[in-house]
């Protein structure tokens, strides 16, 4: 999940006991069947917005030499928190994707969950674009995801949707602007049992509506060929229904 243009200290405290695990665990056996194909080994992985971590464990159990950046300090915490716990040997860097500085190339870059969609614009996502391909090896594989315009306009659009787990209730409000972009307002209940009340905080952000031909230009303006676009993390190509868009490109030149 993204962390580049927001506040998302409220978030990072609920990211986890939201965020279902086995669709995360899904994509992270995709890309890395994905990457053998295109790629024929498991190199250095850079996970971008890595958010809590939690993919990047998964690539580091795979046998990637794993590297997290996000901007968020406080999903960095929750991430450090994680790896004390494993003892899996991932670098987290707190880093902006706009301006990723590495110490050398990776073989492999993904971006999961929508977090391009949370850049404040298409100006700034190919200039995350342009910083992936600086660094990628020739060979190298781009992974990542957006939220598509018809996502933003016919599922989430004026909807509210309601998630309850025994830690914290959310409210997910979400309204939809003239441009297809979506405001997003997430309302966080956390029960206190002791005082018998409930504590709420919220957290609000933005999701930019990223058009499929629009991301495919930028990505080959930047040095990447796009050898697919699906349907999720699955084999099935990308249609005009499609809610999750997953890009795979190698970098060229």
């Amino acid at each position: 999940m993204t962390m580049n243009s927001a506040n998302y200290d409220v978030f990072a405290k609920y990211y986890d006991v939201l965020m279902d695990k086995e669709v995360q665990s899904a994509a992270a056996r995709w890309i890395d069947r994905t990457v053998l194909k295109l790629v024929g080994k498991r190199g250095i992985l850079l996970d971008i917005a890595c958010g809590t971590g939690t993919m990047c464990e998964m690539f580091a159990k795979m046998g990637y030499d794993v590297i997290g950046t996000d901007s968020s300090e406080e999903m960095l915490s929750e991430a450090m928190d994680k790896k004390l716990q494993s003892r899996l040997p991932v670098q987290y860097l707190c880093q902006d994707m706009r301006k990723l500085d590495m110490f050398g190339t990776f073989d492999v870059a993904v971006c999961t969950f929508d977090s391009l969609n949370h850049l404040p614009s298409e100006e700034d996502v190919f200039a995350a674009f342009e910083k992936v391909s600086l660094f990628s090896e020739i060979g190298g594989v781009f992974i990542f995801d957006v939220n598509t315009p018809f996502k933003h306009r016919e599922v989430l659009k004026d909807n509210v949707f309601f998630y309850d787990t025994e830690q914290v209730s959310c409210v997910w409000q979400n309204f939809l602007n003239d441009d297809d972009s979506v405001q997003i307002s997430l309302d966080f209940f956390e029960p206190d049992e002791e005082n018998d009340c409930y504590y709420r905080e919220n957290q609000s952000f933005c999701e930019i509506a990223l058009p499929v031909e629009h991301v495919r230009r930028m990505l080959e303006e930047t040095g990447f060929e796009v050898v697919g676009v699906y349907d999720g993390y699955t084999d099935t190509p990308a249609s005009e229904t499609t809610q999750r868009a997953v890009f795979c490109a190698v970098k060229r030149n």
